[in-house]
């Protein structure tokens, strides 16, 4: 597969993971500096939640998280816990909107060739996982009811993880991680919406489009007062919450109604669903992401002996074999077969093991995993405490697994990284990105 001749005449080969255009090249290194420190934060809420249950005075974090607060008339007297989950990953999921629309309608990933990567690892992610489950639970104890559990990715904690390890990876591969955890986010929330809702109220569901289209309204006009849009969010949030649909839901309608391009077509200046995320994805990654991350990873192991036990059941099992090697193999095979019917080749800089890496990575699978677990079994239930030992041992193996194939190419990259700021000239553009064709800058 080639792409049509550049200006200067030549042909060029379509390359997997090829670097991206500077700009888009420069905002996902931001974005990554801002996943960083929320993922720093959400490894600290969840260790300082686990170290705490597993204390004489677990019985003190757990009659905080279970303490109720909210408008019992309105049905929202709900638990910290539930809060957390329910209100602060809306958040979450609406800053993930954001960057999956910008993305797709702006970004480098507009061009379908690009897209088709990221997309097609993100399905073969969370494909290979689900399987890998189901094949540890066929026994009829309910336990399949979790399948969905493993193929969640969690970018804050892996790019966190991937800051720590001090890589200095290809922004192609960068970018990669990035996009996939978006898309597999959008993945994962659509599977909350259709498997994970027991009742719904359509009547509920059919009012919650008043304010999301009364939200979007505002924004196409290029309305973004917080005083207007913030209450609309609210009513939109609990409308969808009274419906039955897991309330994170809103947050990704709500970003998919805002637009991404400007009226003046300056590409100097950020759109409308840019200028949101800024703003709300410190809250995101700094607040809302690690607050939940401490509700819910308090699980008292009861040492080695309980953590054993733990993992004895088949649904610890599958979630631990499809996030270590079911994602692997589902990112790394829908990889090597979009390559390989497409006669796409890697970039020149990178090789399969680096792509190997970066699925090992994808394998932490700590926020939305624990989301899943927690609808699919209950909270406070035995086999959720199962469930979380299970993501948290999981994605600790994935981590570690990672780090030892990403650190082996660190020396590698950091050498080439040191050669491009040698290259770049006065006004700040490295020259790769100038003199190269097939990317415009």
């Amino acid at each position: 597969m080639t792409t049509p001749p550049s200006p200067s005449g030549r042909t060029t080969s379509h390359r997997l993971f090829s670097r991206g255009t500077f700009l888009e090249n420069s905002r996902v290194s931001e974005i990554l500096r801002a996943e960083t420190t929320g993922g720093l934060l959400l490894i600290i809420g969840a260790t300082v939640a686990i170290v705490w249950a597993n204390t004489p005075w677990a019985d003190v974090y757990e009659s905080i998280r279970d303490v109720r607060v909210g408008p019992e008339s309105l049905h929202l007297d709900l638990s910290l816990g539930t809060w957390a989950a329910d209100g602060l990953l809306a958040i979450f999921f609406f800053v993930a909107g954001l960057e999956l629309k910008r993305e797709f309608v702006a970004g480098d990933l507009r061009d379908p060739r690009r897209a088709a990567v990221p997309v097609a690892a993100a399905m073969g992610g969370m494909a290979a996982p689900a399987l890998i489950f189901v094949l540890w639970n066929l026994g009829g104890d309910g336990g399949l009811r979790g399948w969905a559990i493993p193929t969640a990715t969690d970018i804050a904690f892996a790019v966190a993880i991937l800051a720590v390890i001090s890589t200095h990876l290809p922004s192609g591969l960068r970018t990669f991680l990035l996009t996939l955890a978006v898309v597999d986010d959008l993945l994962a929330i659509t599977i909350i919406a259709i498997f994970y809702t027991d009742e719904l109220d359509l009547a509920f569901l059919a009012l919650a489009l008043v304010p999301i289209g009364l939200f979007g309204l505002l924004v196409q006009k290029r309305i973004h007062s917080g005083w207007l849009l913030v209450p609309l969010a609210l009513v939109a949030w609990a409308l969808v919450h009274e419906s039955g649909v897991h309330a994170t839901v809103a947050g990704v309608l709500l970003a998919f109604t805002v637009p991404v391009l400007r009226r003046d077509s300056d590409p100097d200046k950020p759109g409308l669903a840019e200028h949101l995320e800024h703003l709300v994805r410190p809250i995101s990654a700094g607040f809302a992401v690690p607050v939940f991350a401490f509700f819910a990873a308090g699980v008292t192991v009861g040492g080695f002996s309980g953590l054993a036990d733990s993992l004895r059941d088949p649904v610890a099992l599958g979630i631990v074999c499809g996030l270590v090697v079911g994602k692997t193999v589902g990112i790394v095979g829908s990889t090597w077969l979009l390559a390989t019917f497409t006669r796409a080749d890697l970039d020149d800089e990178l090789s399969w093991v680096d792509v190997t890496g970066m699925a090992m990575l994808a394998g932490i699978g700590f926020t939305v995993s624990l989301l899943i677990g927690e609808l699919a079994f209950g909270q406070g239930s035995a086999r959720e405490d199962h469930v979380k030992v299970g993501v948290l041992v999981g994605s600790l193996t994935a981590a570690l697994l990672a780090t030892i194939v990403l650190r082996a190419r660190n020396r590698v990259y950091r050498r080439i990284c040191e050669l491009e700021e040698r290259d770049e000239d006065s006004d700040g553009v490295p020259d790769v990105f100038q003199h190269d064709d097939s990317h415009p800058s």
